[in-house]
């Protein structure tokens, strides 16, 4: 009998067949999620109860999940966040898990750097206008001479702090470990949270999620902002009070924000009924190139990991 495995990502496999074509190469027998979705505990439960490795999407893979699963060895991430995953009882079961860090890198960077731009010179909504029968001219905003905020200095946020340097912009960072020599490499000055907040005229946030689930960014720090600075979040959803977020741009304290992820997917709250606002569903790792790059990884990490 093969071995099982569970695909969970719902589009696994549709930007090209390496990943598929390595699984069947090792003689495993794959799962595919059917439902175009992200699966629930009980789906995963119920697909991957013969299954040896999950790759893995954003599903919850809880203590609950690990526990009705008596074969399974390895969850193997197609991307970089762990909140999903419950690390420390996968550990106690002995459990392998595995991430993909590098595949995402380059997508999340120059999504946020197109968010931004997008957002200044308000480009989604002249589309809609425009698709509308509206030939409504956008005044929006240059980026030239913008003070850019990267919260987060980890491998996404030092190639989106690159990417603003490379077009020119002063770029001002926090990380809670400092990098004195990539900062003075790139020329990127590195502050407090509070400076950052309080000065930069564009801030973008690429920070893990928070264990407790307290926000980084709250109606405390959203006041400390510059009016009319830009706000973007690629992150995660949860870092983010975004009923604080929602009254600030409504006020025009904020004068816009772009976000990619929040606390409940799929996303139908009540920043969709502002204007001032480009919002995404979570499409950050979303480019062909870096998500087959991703998912190879993952199936690679995923069949090490077995082999071990």
């Amino acid at each position: 009998m093969l071995n099982k495995i569970l695909t969970s990502p719902s589009s696994f496999g549709q930007v090209g067949s390496a990943p598929v074509d390595i699984l069947k190469t090792h003689r495993f027998e794959i799962i595919n999620n059917p439902f175009g979705r992200k699966l629930t505990e009980e789906e995963v439960i119920e697909l991957a109860k013969d299954c040896v490795g999950i790759v893995a999407g954003v599903e919850p893979l809880t203590a609950k999940v690990m526990d009705a699963l008596p074969r399974l060895k390895c969850i193997s991430r197609v991307g970089v966040g762990m909140d999903n995953v419950d690390l420390e009882y996968a550990k106690q079961k002995g459990i392998i898990v595995a991430n993909t860090p590098d595949g995402p890198t380059r997508s999340v960077a120059e999504l946020t750097l197109a968010m931004t731009l997008s957002l200044l010179r308000k480009i989604p909504q002249a589309d809609a206008a425009l698709k509308n029968k509206q030939w409504k001219k956008q005044t929006g905003n240059l980026i030239l001479n913008k003070t850019i905020g990267i919260v987060g200095l980890g491998r996404i946020g030092k190639a989106v702090a690159q990417l603003f340097r490379g077009i020119g912009n002063p770029v001002i960072g926090y990380d809670l470990i400092r990098n004195e020599d990539w900062a003075s490499q790139f020329n990127v000055e590195l502050v407090e949270f509070t400076t950052l907040i309080a000065t930069a005229d564009i801030i973008s946030v690429h920070v893990p999620g928070n264990s407790n689930k307290s926000y980084l960014i709250g109606e405390g720090e959203i006041k400390q902002m510059k009016d009319g600075a830009f706000f973007i979040n690629i992150s995660r959803g949860d870092i983010v009070d975004e009923t604080a977020l929602y009254n600030a741009l409504k006020a025009k304290k904020l004068r816009g924000a772009a976000i990619d992820v929040f606390s409940e997917e799929p996303y139908t709250g009540s920043l969709t009924e502002l204007e001032n606002v480009v919002l995404t569903p979570h499409i950050g790792s979303y480019a062909e190139e870096g998500k087959l790059i991703m998912e190879v990884d993952a199936v690679k990490n995923l069949i090490t990991a077995l082999n071990a």
